[in-house]
C-alpha cells in the first residue's frame, strides 16, 4: 500500500505456517501435492526413511531397500491413479493395511495385489507396477515382516491430527519465490516424533524452488528465498544439504544454519559436515565452550606476531645483565579465551575478509523494534484467529476463488 506522495508504507506478506508442536494452530502440509515425476517419489520416499529411523544401530540395509521399493510402488500408485482428494498419506497408510500376507498361502491375493494386477494389465511398464513387481519377489514371511516395518515406521499417522494436517496442501512451497512470504515451520525442541514433516518441508521446498527458478524464470528467482534454519541439528537429515548449500545461491535462495555446536552437525551429516561449513559464505560465533567449535575456530582464526624480551641478571665476583628480543607468533584468540569470551560480542567470519571481533546489534534499538511483540503483548501475531477466519468448504464444494492485487492500491 502506498500513501498519497506515492512512497510504500505497507506491503503485505502472505503468512504460511507448519506447526508440529499444536496441529490446530498449523495449515495443512500435503507431501503428496509436490510430487510431479517419479524422481520426486524416490526424494520423498527418501527423506521419510532418513528421519523416521528412530535411535540405536541402524538395521539391515535390505530391510530399508525393500521398504523403499513398496513405499515407492504404493505413492506411484496414489499419486498417477488416485483422485487427487486420496492423494496423502491416509491413504497410503489404508494400502498397507490391506495387503495382508499368509505365509501358508503364497497364490493369497489381497486387495492392493488386485489393484496392481489391474494396472499391469492396463499398463505393464507403469512405474508403480514395476517397483510393485520387485517388492513380490519376496516370500510369504519376508513380506509379512516388511509390511511390519513399514507399519511401525508410519505408526505417527495413526493420530488423526496428523492424518488431517496432510490431507491437503495450503503451504504452496513452489510459490515462495513468487511473491514475498512469510513461512514458519515450528516443532518441538523436546519432542522429535514429528520433526520428519519439517525435514520433508525443506527438502521439497529446495527441489521445487530451484527447479522453479531453471525452468521459469532464467536461472534467478525473482524474490530471494532466506530460509533462517533453527535448531538445525534437531530438524532431521536433510538429504543432499551439502549439495543444495553449493547450488542454491545460484537460485537466489540462502539458508543460515544455527547450530548449539558444531558437533552437532557432525553427528548428523559425518563426514559432509565439513563440506557444509565450507559452502558458508559467513559464519557467526556468538559465544560457546564446546571444545570442537572453540579448538577449529581458534585455528580458523590464525595467529599474530608479538615482540617478546627476555632479561637476565648473573651475578659473582661481577654482576653482568642480558636482553634478548624475539619475534614470535601467538593464536589470536586462544581457545580459553573463546570460552569466556564477552556475551555481548561475536565474531565473524565473512569470505574474504580476515575475521574480526564485533558488538552484537541490540535489537531494541531497531526503529521497527516498536511493532514487534516483545515490545508489545498487543503486536502479537494470532495465528488461532487468522486460520479460523479462512473459508472452510465442504469436500465437493464449488465457488469462486478471486485473488486480489493490493500493489498498485
Amino acid at each position: 500500500m502506498k500513501d498519497k506522495h506515492g512512497k510504500v508504507i505497507y506491503e503485505p506478506y502472505r503468512i504460511k505456517v507448519l506447526n508440529t508442536i499444536n496441529f490446530k494452530k498449523s495449515m495443512h502440509y500435503n507431501p503428496f501435492a509436490y510430487i510431479h515425476s517419479e524422481k520426486d517419489i524416490l526424494k520423498l520416499v527418501t527423506t521419510l526413511i532418513a528421519n523416521t529411523k528412530g535411535e540405536g544401530k541402524a538395521g539391515d540395509d535390505f530391510w530399508v531397500k525393500a521398504e523403499t521399493l513398496l513405499y515407492c510402488a504404493l505413492i506411484g500408485y496414489i499419486h498417477y491413479e488416485a483422485p487427487v482428494e486420496e492423494q496423502n498419506f491416509s491413504t497410503l497408510i489404508e494400502m498397507i493395511n490391506s495387503m495382508e500376507v499368509r505365509e501358508d498361502d503364497e497364490e493369497y491375493k489381497n486387495a492392493v495385489d488386485l489393484m496392481f494386477d489391474e494396472l499391469e494389465s492396463r499398463d505393464p511398464r507403469h512405474f508403480a507396477v514395476r517397483q510393485y513387481k520387485k517388492y513380490k519377489l519376496a516370500a510369504g514371511k519376508t513380506a509379512k515382516s516388511i509390511l511390519i516395518s513399514c507399519g511401525a515406521r508410519l505408526a505417527v499417522f495413526d493420530i488423526a491430527e496428523l492424518r488431517e494436517v496432510t490431507a491437503y496442501d495450503e503451504l504452496e512451497l513452489d510459490t515462495l519465490g513468487d511473491r514475498k512470504t512469510a513461512l514458519f515451520l515450528i516443532m518441538s525442541d523436546t519432542d522429535d516424533s514429528f520433526n520428519f514433516l519439517i525435514s520433508m518441508c525443506y527438502t521439497q521446498l529446495f527441489n521445487l524452488l530451484c527447479e522453479k527458478a531453471d525452468d521459469v524464470y532464467g536461472g534467478r528467482l525473482p524474490v530471494h528465498v532466506r530460509c533462517l534454519i533453527d535448531e538445525c541439528a534437531n530438524i532431521g537429515q536433510i538429504p543432499k544439504l551439502e549439495k543444495l548449500v553449493a547450488t542454491i545461491r545460484s537460485r537466489e535462495i540462502s539458508a543460515c544454519l544455527v547450530l548449539q555446536a558444531q558437533s552437532q552437525l557432525k553427528a548428523i551429516y559425518k563426514d559432509n559436515a565439513d563440506t557444509i561449513i565450507g559452502n558458508m559464505d559467513t559464519s557467526i560465533f556468538l559465544g560457546g565452550k564446546e571444545p570442537t567449535t572453540l579448538k577449529e575456530l581458534a585455528a580458523v582464526l590464525g595467529k599474530e606476531t608479538i615482540d617478546t624480551y627476555n632479561t637476565g641478571e648473573s651475578r659473582g665476583r661481577e654482576t653482568s645483565h642480558s636482553l634478548n628480543y624475539q619475534k614470535l607468533g601467538k593464536e589470536l584468540m586462544s581457545q580459553d579465551e573463546l570460552a569466556v569470551m564477552d556475551g555481548g560480542k561475536c565474531i565473524l567470519q565473512l569470505r574474504g575478509v580476515r575475521p574480526f571481533l564485533s558488538d552484537k546489534y541490540d535489537i531494541t534499538k531497531h526503529p521497527n523494534f516498536k511493532y514487534t511483540a516483545d515490545a508489545d503483548e498487543k503486536n502479537a501475531f494470532d495465528i488461532e484467529a487468522f486460520l479460523s477466519a479462512r473459508l472452510k468448504l465442504k469436500p465437493n464444494e464449488v465457488c469462486d476463488v478471486y485473488e486480489v492485487d493490493t500493489k498498485g492500491a
